[in-house]
Protein backbone atom coordinates (compact mmCIF):
# COMPACT_ATOMS: atom_id res chain seq x y z
CA UNK A 1 0.00 0.00 0.00
CA UNK A 2 1.59 3.59 -1.06
CA UNK A 3 1.84 5.66 2.18
CA UNK A 4 2.09 9.12 2.49
CA UNK A 5 5.72 11.09 2.94
CA UNK A 6 6.25 13.54 5.99
CA UNK A 7 7.52 17.14 5.46
CA UNK A 8 9.73 19.44 7.51
CA UNK A 9 8.95 23.58 6.79
CA UNK A 10 12.38 23.54 5.45
CA UNK A 11 11.81 20.93 2.81
CA UNK A 12 8.13 22.63 2.09
CA UNK A 13 9.71 25.86 1.87
CA UNK A 14 12.34 24.77 -1.41
CA UNK A 15 9.35 23.02 -3.02
CA UNK A 16 7.13 25.87 -2.68
CA UNK A 17 10.25 28.23 -3.86
CA UNK A 18 11.74 25.72 -6.60
CA UNK A 19 9.77 27.29 -9.85
CA UNK A 20 9.73 23.95 -11.94
CA UNK A 21 8.11 22.28 -9.04
CA UNK A 22 3.99 22.68 -9.20
CA UNK A 23 3.24 22.08 -5.42
CA UNK A 24 -0.40 22.07 -4.25
CA UNK A 25 -0.83 23.14 -0.57
CA UNK A 26 -3.83 22.00 1.18
CA UNK A 27 -4.98 23.43 4.79
CA UNK A 28 -7.12 21.29 6.70
CA UNK A 29 -7.95 23.40 9.30
CA UNK A 30 -10.71 25.08 10.27
CA UNK A 31 -12.29 28.35 8.82
CA UNK A 32 -11.33 30.78 11.97
CA UNK A 33 -7.99 29.44 11.88
CA UNK A 34 -7.62 29.37 8.26
CA UNK A 35 -8.35 32.84 7.90
CA UNK A 36 -6.73 34.14 10.45
CA UNK A 37 -2.92 33.04 8.68
CA UNK A 38 -2.06 30.08 6.57
CA UNK A 39 0.48 29.65 3.88
CA UNK A 40 0.58 31.71 0.85
CA UNK A 41 -1.01 29.99 -2.07
CA UNK A 42 -2.87 27.38 0.41
CA UNK A 43 -6.46 26.40 0.14
CA UNK A 44 -8.45 25.49 2.61
CA UNK A 45 -9.89 21.69 1.93
CA UNK A 46 -12.73 20.51 3.08
CA UNK A 47 -15.74 17.84 2.90
CA UNK A 48 -17.18 20.35 0.64
CA UNK A 49 -14.88 20.98 -1.81
CA UNK A 50 -12.66 17.90 -1.56
CA UNK A 51 -14.46 15.94 -4.99
CA UNK A 52 -12.95 19.24 -6.56
CA UNK A 53 -9.92 19.13 -5.47
CA UNK A 54 -9.48 15.47 -6.57
CA UNK A 55 -10.46 16.29 -9.75
CA UNK A 56 -8.46 19.48 -10.67
CA UNK A 57 -5.67 17.78 -8.94
CA UNK A 58 -2.68 15.86 -11.43
CA UNK A 59 -2.30 12.41 -10.05
CA UNK A 60 1.64 13.22 -9.59
CA UNK A 61 1.23 16.49 -8.58
CA UNK A 62 3.41 17.57 -5.43
CA UNK A 63 0.55 18.13 -2.35
CA UNK A 64 1.53 19.29 1.13
CA UNK A 65 -1.46 18.80 3.71
CA UNK A 66 -1.58 21.35 6.56
CA UNK A 67 -3.08 21.32 9.62
CA UNK A 68 -2.84 22.73 13.35
CA UNK A 69 0.36 20.14 14.67
CA UNK A 70 1.00 17.85 12.20
CA UNK A 71 -1.11 14.97 13.29
CA UNK A 72 -4.72 15.42 11.70
CA UNK A 73 -2.54 16.16 8.31
CA UNK A 74 -1.79 12.27 8.48
CA UNK A 75 -4.83 11.02 8.25
CA UNK A 76 -5.78 13.16 5.36
CA UNK A 77 -2.99 13.14 3.65
CA UNK A 78 -3.24 9.43 3.79
CA UNK A 79 -6.75 9.36 2.18
CA UNK A 80 -5.30 11.48 -0.41
CA UNK A 81 -3.09 9.03 -1.23
CA UNK A 82 -5.84 6.27 -1.43
CA UNK A 83 -7.75 8.53 -3.43
CA UNK A 84 -4.70 8.16 -5.83
CA UNK A 85 -2.55 11.06 -5.39
CA UNK A 86 1.43 9.97 -5.91
CA UNK A 87 3.02 12.58 -4.29
CA UNK A 88 1.45 13.50 -0.90
CA UNK A 89 3.10 14.99 2.02
CA UNK A 90 2.26 16.00 5.80
CA UNK A 91 3.69 19.10 6.90
CA UNK A 92 5.60 17.93 10.56
CA UNK A 93 4.41 19.99 12.98
CA UNK A 94 1.59 21.70 10.95
CA UNK A 95 0.77 25.60 10.75
CA UNK A 96 2.45 25.50 14.19
CA UNK A 97 5.91 24.98 12.73
CA UNK A 98 5.26 26.84 9.94
CA UNK A 99 4.61 30.02 11.78
CA UNK A 100 7.78 29.53 14.31
CA UNK A 101 10.02 29.15 11.24
CA UNK A 102 8.87 32.46 10.06
CA UNK A 103 9.01 33.82 13.25
CA UNK A 104 12.74 33.09 13.34
CA UNK A 105 13.25 33.83 10.46
CA UNK A 106 11.71 37.32 10.54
Amino acid sequence: MKQFQHIDVSRTQSLLADPTQEVRVVDIRDPQSFANGHIQGSIQLTNDNLREFLDETDEDQAVVVVCYHGISSQQAAQYLVEQGLNQVYSLDGGYQAWGQAQYAAG
